[in-house]
């Protein structure tokens, strides 16, 4: 992965040797990812969100990343979605706002998730993608990194603040250049109502799945000459 960025060389706190990166989608792990490899940090990808609804858009999110991890040649671990799971994780929340304890829920069962994956395949530090967004609460997520790398003795989560020194500017760069499909809500079932709700609200179309990529729309382009023939295999 080559770049012409100008940006510091990161190095792990205390000396730490291997990074497993929980990934949530690509437009955000795509700028970590490139910052991580031009350091020369060995990691992998860590693709654990069974919070995204329906399983379409999750799959495509999911190609996305696998998409652009095997263009890099870094390791991609594609982790179960196990939704009836995170139903119940989230049960009686199902009314709370964004960046409320619904969130704070969802983050801690996906970083337990990473966090033990960490432990049991010899990564010392794991970090996520999802600090990256101006949409998180980069506290909330810090808070439920550290929390899940607790639980393993000598786990590190990594607080790094992917947005600075131009991160989130550089997200969007490649998010472009790659013509990443663009995701219009957060990912859950109940991010995706609020959307919705807010779009009608604001006389704005529903959300359409696997319809609008970063610098291209589908619904004003041929489909015979846009990412969108990606989408074209099998997806369930």
């Amino acid at each position: 992965m080559s770049t012409s960025v100008d940006r510091p060389v990161l190095t792990l706190p205390d000396n730490r040797k291997k990074v497993l990166l929980h990934s949530c989608c690509a437009p955000c792990s795509g700028e970590v990812m490139e910052a991580i490899t031009a350091s020369g940090i060995d990691y992998a990808i860590f693709f654990y969100n069974p919070n995204i609804h329906p399983v379409r858009e999750y799959e495509i999110r999911k190609q996305e990343n696998i998409r652009y991890a095997e263009k890099h040649g870094i390791e991609f671990i594609d982790a179960d979605y196990d939704v009836d799971n995170w139903f119940e994780r989230v049960k009686g929340m199902e009314h709370e706002p964004e960046r409320g304890i619904r969130c704070t829920e969802c983050f801690d069962m996906r970083f337990e998730r990473t966090a033990l994956y960490a432990h049991e395949h010899g990564y010392d530090t794991f970090s996520s993608s999802l600090g990256i967004s101006r949409w998180k609460d980069m506290n909330q997520i810090n808070g439920c990194g550290e929390r899940a790398a607790a639980r393993y003795p000598n786990m590190l989560y990594w607080t790094y603040n992917w947005r600075k020194g131009g991160g989130a500017k550089r997200m969007l760069e490649i998010s472009k250049t790659e013509e990443f499909y663009m995701q219009e809500y957060c990912g859950c079932v109940y991010s995706l109502r609020d959307a919705n709700q807010w779009r009608r609200e604001t006389n704005r179309e529903r959300i359409q799945i696997g319809v609008k990529f970063y610098s291209w729309d589908a619904t004003r382009e041929n489909l015979n000459e846009t990412p969108a023939k990606r989408l074209d295999k099998p997806i369930l």
